[in-house]
């Protein structure tokens, strides 16, 4: 039955306008309202409630080859979120149905009957975690920790796990995950604030500030993995990737998730590359990059496991959430200025 109110109601969103040049802004989007569409047969419309801002955004805004095709021009901005399912035309989705998806910067997403696997398009339990937890420990900075630390980063019971980024989505998580399977956890982060969080709260061993100086990551390698690194999980690439290469331990394993530090580099500049890599040679160590979407069939797996942690208190999950589906270019923004403080998601409606 379709809710007249919904068939009224104009459907705000961002589209690509341009592809940004370094950092992207407002003027790389177009802010418009378009009508509300009914499903058709084998479809469903979910009004979204939370999206997920993630550094890989900025990645599927650049033209060329990658793991997923980039947003194309005019095309609604990509983005996960959890949202309830307004109206179906699919018997596997109900009416009243929290779900998560690849549901996109926008009020209301239409996922035709074809697109529901492409768009990763579940049902959620809230009875496992909040909405917005389902965009962290159980969502795919969650699956991201959880598939690289463990299948990639093969951690094992008394490792030193290093891992950066570590008050962000990814980083919080693999630095539990590592804690609860007896390994050594040692973060970096920026600021003395998400340091303590971190530690104090999250229970890592330590944490490293690496805006305390130019030799602070170096200087608290020294001190707080004295025999090696066993495993970095690397989330931000560029000058802390380096460092961290030069502390490796025997067979050491790297795990590439991703490089923030880079992402906003203009089109013309490449990434930088590690200077250090003879250390996998020395120390017959391994970097191997991860794309979560490969775990896909196992996500369940994961989020039964986590979510145990979560209902237990062994894991915590921190989100800082912005309101306003209208501030989305702003506070994209944030993940690469370091103003978020654990998992960025935007509030795009009240449930």
């Amino acid at each position: 039955m379709t809710d007249p109110a919904i068939t009224a109601a104009t459907n705000h969103q961002f589209t690509l306008a341009s592809r940004p040049q370094g950092a992207a802004t407002r003027e790389n989007f177009l802010w418009a309202g378009v009508p509300v569409e009914q499903p058709a047969e084998g479809g469903v419309l979910v009004k979204v409630l939370m999206l997920s801002l993630d550094p890989a955004m900025r990645g599927w805004l650049n033209e060329g080859r990658s793991y997923i095709p980039p947003v194309a021009i005019g095309e609604v901005m990509r983005a996960g979120g959890v949202g309830r399912v307004v109206a179906s035309k699919n018997p596997a989705f109900a009416e009243g149905d929290m779900v998560y998806g690849t549901l996109g910067v926008q009020e209301y997403a239409l996922v035709a009957g074809g697109d529901i696997q492409r768009s990763g398009l579940v049902k959620i339990d809230l009875n496992v975690g909040s909405a917005s937890q389902w965009l962290n420990v159980l969502g795919m900075p969650g699956m991201t920790g959880y598939f690289g630390l463990l299948d990639v980063g093969q951690a094992r019971a008394g490792d030193t796990v290093v891992v950066s980024g570590a008050a962000g989505a990814v980083g919080q998580t693999v630095g539990q995950l590592a804690k609860i399977k007896g390994c050594r956890a040692v973060g970096i982060a920026g600021g003395e604030a998400k340091c303590q969080w971190v530690v104090n709260e999250l229970g890592f061993d330590a944490c490293i500030d690496y805006k305390a100086g130019p030799q602070a990551v170096r200087e608290g390698l020294k001190e707080h993995a004295p025999k090696g690194v066993d495993v970095y999980f690397d989330n931000v690439g560029g000058e802390i990737l380096d460092t961290v290469m030069a502390k490796l331990a025997r067979k050491a394993r790297i795990v590439i998730c991703g490089a923030i530090s880079q992402y906003n580099n203009p089109n013309s500049a490449p990434a930088a590359g590690p200077k250090n890599y003879l250390s996998l040679l020395v120390n017959r160590a391994r970097m191997e990059g991860m794309v979560v979407f490969d775990y896909a069939d196992r996500y369940h797996l994961a989020i039964a496991e986590m979510g145990g942690y979560l209902k237990d208190g062994r894991m915590k999950s921190r989100e800082d959430i912005v309101p306003g589906l209208e501030n989305f270019p702003e506070a994209l923004g944030r993940l690469f200025s370091g103003q978020n403080f654990g998992k960025l998601v935007l509030e795009v409606a009240k449930d």
